[in-house]
């Protein structure tokens, strides 16, 4: 435990030190920790080990395929390039005077930013993690699990007992494929965005908004006749009342994804802003009693932050087993009427 600590100790503490400013230099917290929870075309890690990532664009049917090095000149200062310019963290056609122009039509981003470069190796190494499980299963039938596969097997298990079958019910298994990954992709994910130069990939509102969409989406395909009929036709509510019960129904359907979208983008943001903001105050105070206080806090926040790691991505886990348990169960309404007015008489 001592060795664990004093490890994440000098990863926060070269996690701030990286992004302190130069000798001499005006330190800008806000730009400080926008630079780190916001996606960009390099990767920085610390002062001198800078990863130039690949800029690929599609100009009116054309690719432009080059690195994002050009971007910036000896003193790291953003300069236009081949007619392009890098603007607000976009790339835009440049102007005579190398600002964005007012003409940005035809042109497509495809470049592989900080975000999707930590997305592929994040996806790498699920693949890594669960090709050697699923190696040892196939070596090993019926033996007690070793090494890596006894680690994760308890997790396995909990997900497809504690969320699937228990939400979901007797048609869980299909859906265990999708929990799996989301929940093994969040919780990966999360813990990669508390690494030293760590991208702060799942508290970007587009990767939420994409693992939203897909929950939704395997839950309307999945609703069956009651799930339906509870939304166009509610039990137990006058006809009179479906054109305002609809509607309402309607936006409930969509309220429930936006809110795993928000959750997941809210939490993970919010906790790397305030561990940099823990930081910030040793540069802006420049006390050596400050210092140790702001470290310490930072530690205790990025502990915590362990924990809303796995935490989110239980909550996200859970919930689309719950709105996937929502559209396929059975409801025998006319039976709970039978057996409610057979009791009453």
């Amino acid at each position: 435990m001592k060795k664990l600590f004093i490890l994440l100790f000098s990863f926060l503490t070269i996690s701030a030190y990286a992004e302190a400013p130069v000798e001499g230099g005006e330190f800008k917290p806000g730009d400080m920790i926008t630079h780190h929870i916001a996606d960009d075309y390099i990767w920085h890690f610390a002062d001198g080990v800078t990863l130039y990532l690949p800029v690929i664009l599609v100009d009116n049917g054309q690719f432009n395929v080059f690195s994002s090095s050009n971007f910036y000149d000896e003193n790291h200062e953003l300069v236009p390039y081949g007619g392009y310019v890098v603007s607000h963290g976009h790339i835009y056609r440049a102007d005579a005077s190398g600002q964005p122009s007012a003409d940005q039509s035809s042109l497509l981003d495809f470049s592989i930013t900080k975000n999707v470069a930590s997305l592929f190796v994040s996806v790498a190494l699920l693949f890594f993690v669960f090709f050697t499980i699923a190696g040892a299963y196939k070596k090993n039938p019926g033996k007690a699990p070793k090494g890596i596969q006894s680690f994760f097997e308890p997790i396995i298990i909990f997900i497809r007992d504690e969320i699937a079958k228990a939400n979901i019910g007797p048609k869980y298994e299909r859906y265990m494929p999708y929990l799996l990954t989301v929940f093994f992709f969040i919780w990966f994910n999360n813990l990669l965005g508390l690494m030293p130069g760590g991208a702060n990939l799942t508290g970007n509102i587009a990767v939420t908004l994409v693992l939203a969409t897909l929950t939704l989406l395997i839950t309307v395909f999945s609703g069956n006749k009651s799930y339906w009929a509870h939304i166009f036709a509610t039990p137990g509510v006058p006809k009179w009342l479906a054109p305002i019960m609809i509607p309402v129904e309607l936006i409930g359907i969509l309220t429930k994804p936006f809110s795993l979208m928000v959750r997941l983008f809210a939490n993970i943001t919010a906790g790397h802003i305030i561990i940099l903001s823990l930081f910030s105050l040793i540069f802006i105070f420049q006390s050596v009693a400050v210092g140790p206080l702001s470290v310490a806090f930072a530690t205790f926040m990025n502990f915590l932050e362990l924990f809303v790691a796995l935490l989110q991505a239980y909550i996200f886990t859970l919930l689309s087993a719950m709105y996937f348990g929502g559209a396929v169960e059975e409801h025998d309404h006319v039976g709970d009427m039978g057996h409610g007015d057979g009791a009453h008489h």
